[in-house]
């Protein structure tokens, strides 16, 4: 039987670091060690292999994920691919998993993984989740699930997923929905499936746009910094069903008389924002101010979608209700 063709792009992270013996540090080094190790698992699939760039994943920006976008829509164009596997730092591994999520057209799998142990560490998850990420993207149930997150045995979906520990291996974890599958020696096997799918063409990445965390005695000095900086929107990670403190409230008011969207989501990481207290901050009020409810995003994956819908010039409050 032919080998399926998976396509495996290589960006750095974690899991093509080694950890410096004299120092205990893990960095990057001269070359990437996946890069060898990526050949003897041909037995898995043939393999295209990409190395766009080397970078750990706090130096990833919205430029680098458009760059892995334009990277697969190449391969999909003139290549038979079935699949797409990414390596990726764990920081920001769920921000370009759910970039790629909603700007790739496929019905392709499209698997993004890493590591939280260095290439050289005992008990190294490297190679372990690039092999179980090559047989997710290699499996036809895999097809038209989106983008999907691979570590520890588990299958994420990119929407929900979320780093919640800074070292354990078992850090990935989608609050309130766990995995839709599983792999395991015998197989891959999936319970659940997205009821939903989004796409937002999108070609550059231009538009400025921050996230801040609301707490208590919250004024409006940094919302005030950010209409003045001009940025193209805002993202609050707000308190509990998504309120803030009163002194935010000029904040707010100069921030939405600029046009400037403003998107809430909530600190906690169950649960939705909605506008449910009428209390001066409450969230009926801030609704009435024009601030723009998330629909279960954090605040990370909230700032990316404000970022593609302001760039595509879509219908903001629309979006966030899907």
């Amino acid at each position: 039987m032919e080998k399926k063709k998976i396509l495996v792009i290589h960006t750095g992270g974690t899991i093509s670091m080694s950890e410096d013996a004299s120092t205990g540090a893990v960095k990057p080094t001269d070359y990437n060690p996946l890069t060898e190790k990526t050949k003897e698992l041909l037995s898995l699939a043939e393999l295209l292999i990409e190395e766009p760039f080397h970078l750990p994943s706090p130096h990833i920006t919205p430029k680098e994920m458009l760059k892995l976008k334009e990277i697969i829509e190449g391969y999909i164009a003139k290549e038979d691919i079935c699949g797409v596997v990414i390596t990726h730092g764990t920081d920001t591994l769920e921000e370009t998993a759910y970039f790629l999520d909603i700007t790739v057209k496929t019905h392709l799998p499209i698997v993004v993984t890493g590591a939280m142990r260095s290439s050289n560490e005992i008990g190294s998850d490297g190679l372990y989740n690039l092999i179980s990420s090559i047989r997710v993207a290699a499996c036809d149930e895999a097809k038209d699930k989106g983008v999907l997150v691979v570590l520890n045995d588990e299958i994420h979906t990119a929407e929900n997923v979320t780093k919640t520990h800074t070292s354990n291996v078992s850090t990935f974890q989608s609050p309130q929905y766990g995995p839709i599958g599983i792999v395991t020696k015998q197989g891959v096997l999936f319970h659940h499936a997205p009821t939903k799918k989004e796409y937002y063409p999108i070609l550059h990445v231009t538009k400025r746009v921050i996230l801040i965390k609301a707490h208590a005695g919250m004024d409006s000095s940094l919302l005030i910094a950010i209409r003045d900086l001009d940025f193209d929107g805002v993202v609050i990670e707000a308190l509990g069903q998504g309120n803030l403190p009163p002194a935010t409230i000029q904040g707010i008011k100069a921030l939405t008389e600029k046009k400037i969207p403003v998107v809430l989501v909530s600190r906690c990481f169950n649960g939705i924002a909605q506008d449910v207290y009428g209390y001066d901050g409450g969230g009926k009020h801030l609704k009435e101010l024009g601030v723009i409810f998330s629909n279960g995003l954090n605040g990370q994956k909230a700032r990316i979608k404000l970022l593609i819908g302001l760039e595509n010039q879509q219908n903001i409050e629309g979006i966030f209700q899907l």
